[in-house]
């Protein structure tokens, strides 16, 4: 994929399929790709029977550039075909183009909910797919279903010349980032933000700022980046959530998550403002 392209989203898919298409194949939580040289990609064909891939579900995804992109999931012990291979979405952020990881990440939530929605969470009857939206109705006590978001806020909170950043229990081994979590029912944003920090790291911040936001398909969230100043307190981690935490100068920073990630952003934004990335 040479030149950018973007990616309209679409239900409807077309009533018959002309030109190969881009396969979003799952098997668990891993990618069908094919690798070469320091590139991946998905494989584009007309139908999986090429391949001799049979789907236990797929989906209509809508197009990327001219080409038609769906999802599909295969069993658990199916595999790979001839020169192809099974990767985390994670291990792919290095071999995929931005449009690619964009889609990818789509398709993965709109396996994911397919999955796990199949019967009514009301009445427990088989859910049917709504034709002309991403929907499940039930037929029988008409609950419908959309795909599942989670919203989660991740702040840069700074103190003068420092950042927080902490390690949680989930995060990948060494790596740091700007404190980050659900939201809760009920709350605004900015509160949610305010109650996260507290209670992973007993700091009180003020002059909340929106920054930007980035889908993470891990498995349904949606990333809300702030920045704020520091307002009070001193650092007493939360121990259920965190394994460490503490205030970091630009030049002098713990290891940093994936350059593609909203946390890595929010702390380039920080070393801008320092000056250092100037």
């Amino acid at each position: 994929m040479s030149e950018k392209k973007s990616f309209v989203p679409a239900v409807v898919a077309p009533l018959e399929r002309n030109g190969s298409a881009w396969w979003f194949v799952f098997r668990d939580n891993t990618l069908l790709v094919r690798v070469k040289d320091s590139s991946a990609y998905p494989p584009c064909v007309v139908d999986l029977a090429e391949l001799n891939l049979v789907p236990t579900r797929q989906q209509y995804l809508g197009m990327l550039g001219d080409r038609h992109c769906y999802s599909a999931e295969l069993a658990e012990d199916a595999q790979a075909p001839k020169g192809m291979t099974f990767k985390g979405l994670r291990q792919l952020w290095d071999l995929f183009d931005e449009e690619l990881i964009a889609v990818s990440g789509y398709a993965a939530q709109i396996v994911t909910w397919d999955r796990t929605h199949r019967f009514c969470g009301c009445c427990g009857t088989k859910m049917e797919t709504d034709p002309k939206e991403r929907a499940k109705v039930c037929s029988q006590c008409n609950l419908i279903s959309f795909p599942r978001l989670s919203p989660v806020v991740i702040v840069a909170v700074v103190r003068d010349d420092k950042l927080l950043l902490a390690h949680g229990h989930l995060s990948p081994p060494g790596v740091y980032s700007p404190i980050a979590g659900f939201v809760e029912p009920g709350e605004t944003l900015e509160k949610s933000i305010q109650r996260e920090v507290k209670e992973e790291t007993g700091i009180d911040v003020k002059d909340i700022q929106y920054f930007g936001s980035q889908s993470w398909p891990f498995p349904h969230s949606l990333l809300m980046g702030f920045t704020a100043a520091y307002a009070g307190g001193e650092i007493k981690i939360d121990e259920t959530e965190l394994e460490d935490a503490g205030w970091y100068t630009a030049d002098n920073l713990p290891p940093l998550p994936h350059k593609i990630s909203i946390s890595r952003q929010l702390i380039e934004w920080f070393i801008t403002e320092t000056g250092l990335g100037q």
